[in-house]
């Protein structure tokens, strides 16, 4: 875009910030759940618009709470680190000294990084992880598959891996109300009732979180534009019988479901709608909340 182009002249933003306005007062003092990874998270340009339009969504009055991931991370620093790891349908299977990684890289550099971006942008973001103030007590993932010859089922021994059992979501209410506007930034590192720590699948953990703040929107950050029909057409809007429609046909596969069937765990424990989008676009947020068709998928 150039300096003489219609679009960066005072007139054009000043209409779009009052074609926003609608939005902006729909979304006061309303809680956003993002979660955050994939490729919006690797890339700087991306990582640096990200922790700008955060600060901007708190500054407008939104509470965001970002929800990171970093599969990536996680497997460069065992490689570099000699950890062996492997995979059960998808799942890293986490014993103890890949959990000891796992929670470095989460609750660590990657959370840090994150918090250092937004606070550079101008917020004040505050680091936490699942564990602290018993945010998410955590239990052991219980997962199994059906063997294709047999059709018997057998328990998938994951080690560490952990699901949401329960939500306190009083850390983060005590963020929101200080006068300082904090910005939460959580590591999805779950606590067990025995003291271990889990590591918890960030879609989930974001989803878990969602459902117990009854947030106004959670925002699943993805690598795709959105839920895609039969036909690879982006899909605007879904519902549970479409959604499950869409996953018995197998239009929805792989990675998309979990995340779908997230959005709509969210949704019906009263989160007011969730979106899949496209982390990969910038400014992808501010595109979802502020204008009128948005950026992905919403379920609700």
């Amino acid at each position: 875009m150039t300096k003489d182009s219609p679009f960066s002249s005072p007139a054009f933003t000043a209409s779009t910030l009052s074609e926003a306005l609608p939005y902006i007062q729909r979304y006061d003092k309303k809680t956003v759940v993002i979660k955050y990874g994939g490729h919006a998270m690797a890339d700087e340009t991306l990582a640096w618009d990200f922790a700008k339009d955060v600060v901007l969504l708190k500054h407008l009055g939104v509470n965001p709470v970002v929800v990171h991931g970093g599969g990536p991370q996680i497997g460069k620093m065992l490689d570099k680190l000699g950890v062996e790891t492997s995979f059960e349908d998808g799942l890293r299977v986490t014993c103890g000294d890949t959990m000891q990684v796992v929670e470095m890289v989460l609750a660590g550099s990657i959370n840090k990084t994150i918090v250092r971006a937004i606070n550079a942008a101008g917020g004040k973001a505050v680091g936490i992880s699942g564990a602290d103030a018993r945010l998410i007590t955590a239990e052991k993932a219980r997962k199994t598959r059906k063997d294709p010859d047999s059709n018997i089922e057998r328990v998938l021994e994951l080690g560490f891996v952990g699901e949401p059992k329960s939500v306190d979501p009083s850390i983060l209410e005590v963020l929101f109300k200080s006068e300082d506007d904090f910005i939460p930034v959580v590591a999805p590192v779950g606590l067990g009732d025995d003291g271990q720590s889990y590591n918890i699948n960030a879609d989930t953990a974001a989803g878990a979180i969602a459902s117990a703040l009854k947030a106004e929107r959670l925002l699943l950050l993805t690598d795709v534009v959105g839920v895609l029909d039969a036909d690879k057409k982006l899909i605007r809007e879904l519902d549970r019988k479409s959604a499950t429609d869409l996953i018995q046909s197998g239009a929805a596969s792989g990675g998309m479901i979990p995340k779908i069937e997230t959005a709509l765990s969210a949704v019906e424990a009263g989160v007011q709608a969730a979106v899949i989008l496209d982390g990969r676009a910038p400014h992808a947020l501010l595109m979802e909340l502020f204008t009128e068709h948005g950026a992905g998928t919403l379920i609700k």
